[in-house]
C-alpha cells in the first residue's frame, strides 16, 4: 500500500513540476487571446484563452518556450524547475514590422511578388505535411445574447434556467482530446480519448479533426460552399494584396505580413491577412474574415478564422498547431456568436502509412471517454478554461444532477402540458420527461385542404412514443383521422413504428386501415398548393384513389454502405369521383373529373375496385461510405467522390384478377458533384422495366413527377418534370428519366454588375423522360436560386422549354420553398 502512495505521489510530481501555466498580456497590462505558444524545437505547443492564459505540458527539464502573437514581437523564455510551479507572466511588445519602399505601379506591387512564389512553393510546402500523426485537442463554445422571450406568439423559454437576466449565456460547451492520423488531402482516422460536454455527464462532444481541416496550400477551404484560398492557384482572380510590411520572426527568418483584400463583395473570398515567411514562403500564420453571404451561409454574420504555424529548425517544417474559428450569427432576433479552438502537437511526420492504416471508420470513441474525471482534464487541457466556463460546468453540473429528478421532471412537465382552447385546433403534446414518453395530438388547423373528391378536407392525429435517448431508439404507436365535408365520409389508418437500434439503423413498422392517394405515390402536388389550384384558378391537378390496407415494413443497414429494405402490403383499392363543384372564384369553367385517363368524363373511373398483394425489396449502395462511431450509434457520412444506386425489385400476387398481377425491375443512381468553387452538379438516372403488365391497374403504373402548377417546393428540381402533364407519359413498359441541375453558387452571377446585388445562384436544368410508344421528351431550364431578403432565402425563379418531336411550350417555375415548412 505505500508503494503504491508513494507511485501515486511521484507521479503527481511529475505532472505537477512538468506543467507551466501563467498569463500573456502587452505591454498595458492587456490580456492576449490565442497567444501560439510552444517548446522551441518540438511540436508541444497552446495557445491562450479569451483572458490570455494558459497551461503547457513540457517535456525537457529546462525548455525554451516561444510566445508568438501575429502584430507583436516574439518572446522566447527558458524555464528552469524552480519555475514549473510559478504562474509566469510574459508581455510581449509590439513588433515594429518594416515597410519596404513600394513603387506605386501595381505590376511591382511587391505583394502580389510573395504570393506568386506562395503558391510556386505550396505543394512543396503542403507536401512537407502530408503524412502525419498527432494529438489534438478542441473546444467549442457557443453563447446566445439576449434572446427575446417570444418570436411570432411562440415562447423561448428552453433556456430559460441557463440565461442570465440579460437571457444571454452559454448554450453549449464541449472539450474532445483525441489522437489523429493523417494522410492529405482527406484522409483521416481520430480516435476520441476523452470527451466532455457541459451539463450530459453522459454526452459526447460533435467536435471533431476532420470537420474543420481547413488547408491553405489546398485551392479551397470546405464550408458551406467552397472558399477561394488566398493562395490557390486562382487566386489572383479573386484577390487584391498590399504588402504591409516585413518583420523578422523568432527564427531570424524575414516573414512578410500581406492584406488581402477581395475584388468582389459577394464570392467566396476571405479578407484579412496572411503571413509568409521569406525563402520558403510557407504560410507562417493567417488571420481572415468572411461574411456569411459570401459563403452562402445567410444565418452567419461573420466568421473568422485563425491560424498559427511553428517552425522546428531540425526537421525545417513549418506546421500548424493552432487554430480558433470565431462565429457572429443571428436570425429572427436570436442572437448567437461562439468559438472554437484546436490545438494540434506531438507530431509525428510518416513517409508512408500501411495500406490498411485508413477504413471507412473516421471517428471512433475509446471506452469510458465522457468519464473522465476533472484531475484528468487538469493535466491534459492545454488551454486553460476561462472563469465563464468553468463556472457553466459548475453550474450545469448542479443543474444536471437537477433535471434528473422526478420532481424536476414533473415540475417542467406540468408547465408544458397546460392545456388551452385553441390547441383543440393547433395541436397538442403531453409529456413524462422522467419515464421519457409523450402523447402528441395533431390539431386540424394546419392541415386543412381541398380536393374536389372529398370537398375540405380536415385530419387530426394521435400518437404515443417512448423514447431512450441515450441509445436514439424509440417505439411509436399513432392513427389519424381524415373526414371529407363534401364526401361526407371519415377515414383512420393507424401505425405502429420501431427503431431497434442508431448502429444499422433496423427499423419496423406496421400500417393498417382506409386512406385517400394520389395515384402517382411519389405525390407530386401538395395539399397546400392543389388546395389553392383548385379553389382559385379550378385547376383540380390532384387524382385520387382509395385504398383499405395493412402492410408491414423492415430496413437496416446490413453492412456499411449497403442498406435493404422489405416491404409487403395488401391492399383493397377503390375508384372516386369528384363530389362538389365549390370555388373561390366566379367562373363558367368545369372541374376535369377524377380519372386520369379521361379528364372530361365523370361517369368513368381510371379503375375497378381489386384487391391485391405487393411485395417489394430495395437495396441502396453508397458507395466509399465513411462513418463515425460513437456510444450511441453508428453516423454516415456519404463519400461524393462515388455515386449511390438503388436497385429494386417488386412483384404483386393473390390479385383478384391475375392480369393485376406484374413483375417491376428498377434502378437509380444519384450523383452530386461539387465542381471547385464553379458549383455543384447534381445527376439522377432512372430506369425500369414491367413484365407481364400489359392490363394491371393504373394505380401501378410507373407515374412521373409533372407539374401543372408552376409553383416548385423542393430545393432542386432533379426529381421533377417542370411542365409535364401529371399522367400523360405513365407506363406499364419499360421507361427512363435523366435529371441534370447545375448550381453556380454565385460563381457567374457574383461577376455581373446589377444582377450580382440579388446575390442569387444560376441555375441550369435538363431533363429527359423516354417510354416505348412516344417520343423522347426533353426540358431545358436556367433559373435564379437564392433569391428573397436579407438572410431569407426561399425562392426560386426558371423558364422551362419542353420538347416532344419539336416545340412543345414554355413556361415560368415559381419556387416556394417555404411552402414546406406549412405542410
Amino acid at each position: 500500500m505505500k508503494n503504491i502512495f508513494a507511485l501515486a505521489l511521484l507521479l503527481f510530481s511529475i505532472v505537477t513540476f512538468s506543467q507551466i501555466k501563467g498569463t500573456v498580456t502587452d505591454d498595458k497590462g492587456i490580456p492576449l487571446p490565442f497567444v501560439n505558444i510552444f517548446e522551441e524545437n518540438t511540436y508541444n505547443g497552446t495557445t491562450t484563452n479569451d483572458k490570455g492564459k494558459f497551461i503547457l505540458n513540457v517535456k525537457s527539464e529546462n525548455p525554451t518556450i516561444i510566445f508568438q502573437y501575429l502584430g507583436y514581437k516574439t518572446e522566447k523564455k527558458s524555464i528552469t524547475k524552480n519555475q514549473f510551479a510559478e504562474s509566469l507572466s510574459i508581455m510581449l511588445v509590439e513588433e515594429n514590422i518594416t515597410l519596404k519602399e513600394v513603387v506605386i505601379n501595381p505590376k511591382d506591387n511587391p505583394a502580389n511578388e510573395i504570393i506568386r512564389n506562395a503558391i510556386k512553393n505550396k505543394k512543396e510546402n503542403s507536401e512537407k505535411t502530408a503524412r502525419f500523426k498527432a494529438d489534438f485537442y478542441s473546444r467549442g463554445i457557443i453563447r446566445l445574447k439576449d434572446l427575446p422571450k417570444t418570436i411570432m406568439g411562440q415562447k423561448l423559454d428552453m433556456f430559460d434556467e441557463i440565461l442570465d437576466s440579460t437571457r444571454s449565456g452559454i448554450i453549449y460547451l464541449s472539450e474532445t482530446v483525441s489522437k489523429i492520423t493523417f494522410q492529405k488531402p482527406d484522409k483521416m482516422k481520430e480516435i476520441i480519448v476523452a470527451s466532455k460536454v457541459s451539463g450530459r455527464d453522459n454526452g459526447f462532444s460533435f467536435n471533431n479533426a476532420a470537420s474543420v481541416n481547413f488547408d491553405f496550400y489546398e485551392n479551397y477551404l470546405p464550408f458551406e460552399i467552397n472558399v477561394v484560398s488566398p493562395i490557390a492557384d486562382n487566386a489572383f482572380n479573386y484577390y487584391k494584396y498590399k504588402f504591409e510590411g516585413s518583420f523578422f520572426n523568432e527564427n531570424r527568418q524575414q516573414t512578410n505580413k500581406i492584406k488581402v483584400i477581395p475584388r468582389r463583395d459577394n464570392e467566396p473570398a476571405m479578407e484579412g491577412y496572411v503571413y509568409i515567411v521569406d525563402d520558403s514562403y510557407a504560410i507562417y500564420a493567417t488571420d481572415l474574415s468572411i461574411r456569411g453571404n459570401q459563403m452562402q451561409s445567410p444565418a452567419i454574420d461573420k466568421l473568422t478564422l485563425k491560424q498559427s504555424f511553428s517552425y522546428n529548425s531540425i526537421n525545417k517544417i513549418w506546421v500548424k498547431n493552432t487554430q480558433t474559428l470565431d462565429f457572429i450569427a443571428g436570425m429572427l432576433s436570436i442572437k448567437v456568436n461562439g468559438r472554437f479552438t484546436y490545438v494540434y502537437s506531438n507530431f509525428e511526420f510518416e513517409k508512408q502509412f500501411e495500406k490498411k492504416t485508413f477504413t471507412n471508420e473516421i471517428l471512433s470513441f475509446q471506452e469510458n471517454a465522457n468519464k473522465k474525471e476533472d484531475a484528468f482534464w487538469n493535466t491534459i487541457r492545454p488551454v486553460p478554461l476561462t472563469e465563464e466556463e468553468t463556472t457553466d460546468y459548475q453550474k450545469k453540473d448542479i443543474l444536471q444532477t437537477k433535471k434528473k429528478s422526478k420532481t424536476y421532471l414533473d415540475s417542467i412537465d406540468a408547465k408544458h402540458n397546460k392545456f388551452k382552447v385553441m390547441d383543440i385546433l393547433n395541436g397538442y403534446s403531453y409529456k413524462n420527461s422522467f419515464k421519457k414518453w409523450s402523447i402528441d395530438y395533431d390539431g386540424p388547423l394546419l392541415s386543412t385542404s381541398f380536393n374536389t373528391v372529398q370537398g375540405w378536407r380536415i385530419n387530426a392525429g394521435l400518437s404515443y412514443t417512448k423514447r431512450d435517448e441515450d441509445k436514439r431508439t424509440y417505439t411509436r404507436i399513432g392513427s389519424k383521422v381524415d373526414y371529407g365535408f363534401s364526401e361526407e365520409k371519415i377515414r383512420a389508418t393507424a401505425n405502429y413504428t420501431h427503431k431497434f437500434n442508431n448502429t444499422n439503423n433496423s427499423v419496423l413498422s406496421f400500417n393498417g386501415g382506409s386512406s385517400v392517394n394520389q395515384f402517382n405515390p411519389g405525390n407530386p402536388i401538395s395539399n397546400i398548393v392543389n388546395s389553392v389550384s383548385t379553389l382559385f384558378f379550378k385547376n383540380n391537378f390532384m387524382k385520387l384513389y382509395e385504398k383499405n390496407f395493412v402492410s408491414g415494413f423492415f430496413g437496416r443497414e446490413i453492412v456499411n454502405g449497403f442498406t435493404m429494405n422489405l416491404n409487403a402490403e395488401y391492399s383493397e383499392r377503390r375508384p372516386l369521383y369528384n363530389t362538389t363543384d365549390h370555388s373561390l372564384i366566379k367562373s363558367d369553367d368545369l372541374y376535369t373529373s377524377n380519372n386520369p385517363l379521361s379528364p372530361n368524363d365523370e361517369t368513368s373511373a381510371a379503375i375497378s375496385k381489386h384487391n391485391l398483394v405487393k411485395t417489394n425489396i430495395g437495396m441502396r449502395f453508397n458507395f466509399g461510405q465513411k462513418y463515425i462511431t460513437r456510444p450511441d450509434g453508428k453516423y454516415n457520412i456519404p463519400n461524393d467522390d462515388y455515386p449511390a444506386l438503388t436497385l429494386g425489385y417488386e412483384k404483386t400476387f393473390a390479385a383478384t384478377d391475375k392480369n393485376y398481377e406484374y413483375d417491376l425491375i428498377a434502378a437509380r443512381v444519384n450523383y452530386d458533384l461539387t465542381l471547385g468553387n464553379k458549383g455543384t452538379l447534381q445527376m439522377v438516372f432512372k430506369a425500369g422495366k414491367f413484365f407481364n403488365a400489359d392490363n394491371i391497374s393504373f394505380v401501378d403504373y410507373k407515374h412521373f413527377n409533372g407539374n401543372q402548377t408552376h409553383i416548385g417546393q423542393a430545393d432542386s428540381y432533379t426529381n421533377v418534370f417542370n411542365l409535364l402533364p401529371y399522367y400523360t407519359a405513365s407506363t406499364n413498359d419499360s421507361y427512363s428519366e435523366t435529371h441534370i441541375e447545375h448550381n453556380d453558387k454565385g460563381y457567374f452571377m457574383n461577376k455581373i454588375p446589377l444582377l450580382k446585388l440579388l446575390q442569387s445562384q444560376l441555375v441550369l436544368g435538363f431533363h429527359n423522360l423516354a417510354v416505348p410508344d412516344r417520343k423522347p421528351y426533353q426540358e431545358f431550364c436556367v433559373g435564379l436560386d437564392n433569391l428573397g431578403f436579407g438572410k431569407f432565402r426561399f425562392f426560386r425563379v426558371d423558364y422551362v422549354r419542353s420538347y416532344q418531336n419539336g416545340y412543345q411550350g414554355d413556361g415560368v417555375v415559381f419556387g416556394l420553398k417555404f411552402l414546406n415548412i406549412l405542410e
